[in-house]
């Protein structure tokens, strides 16, 4: 499974626009794509940030759909918009089935690793995190995503709800402890949040 990611940037006063016509037009415009597995639009409405990932079948899925849809994603975006960062990542662990709703949060924690310790990162994300992720409370799902050439990747993890987010900080902490001790991972950004929509497909 493959994600391309969107991050962008620009004036709060104008977010609200921009996400009001993704919210309309943006799982219509990628589902009509092939290869089409899910979709998710998170914001940080104080400082003007948006985030999105697409879910794809196959690397060529995620970079043909691109080439279809990126004239219409920077009209969605304008005239918020004043950066946009795209990449396509590697799905090298997540869970299928999300239990989001009303109120949900997300948590985005950026990292890089030598890229010939990726497979050892993923084993300790599925084998220790996620089962301590699971065990706290409002989780609803994870994915760690990761670019094989460069070492670059992410984790994100959803919580039911806003409380949970905040209260779950000191458990995430922890695993992410234990993580940079266990390889040599530099964690480079950590953000948070809310969600307005998440789209899954079988």
């Amino acid at each position: 499974m493959y994600v391309r990611t969107a991050y962008v940037t620009g004036d709060p006063g104008k977010i609200d626009h921009a996400l009001d016509g993704l919210l309309v037009e943006a799982v219509k415009l990628l589902s009509d794509q092939p290869g089409y597995r899910g979709y998710g639009l998170f914001a940080d409405r104080e400082l003007g940030k948006i985030a999105m990932g697409s879910w794809w079948d196959s690397v060529e899925a995620a970079q043909s759909s691109n080439e279809q849809v990126q004239q219409r994603r920077a009209e969605l975006l304008a005239p918020f918009a004043s950066s946009l960062s795209v990449m396509t990542l590697e799905a090298l662990v997540y869970t299928p089935n999300l239990q989001v709703g009303v109120d949900a949060g997300f948590r985005l924690g950026r990292f890089q690793i030598p890229p010939d310790r990726l497979d050892q990162m993923a084993e300790l994300f599925r084998d220790t995190a996620l089962p301590g992720f699971e065990a706290t409370p409002g989780f609803a799902g994870a994915a760690l995503l990761a670019d094989r050439r460069s070492g670059m990747g992410s984790v994100g993890t959803l919580w039911t709800t806003r409380d949970a987010l905040v209260a779950s900080r000191g458990a995430q902490a922890a695993s992410r402890a234990r993580a940079t001790s266990d390889v040599p991972m530099n964690v480079i950004a950590l953000e948070e949040f809310e969600v307005l929509l998440v789209d899954q497909r079988d």
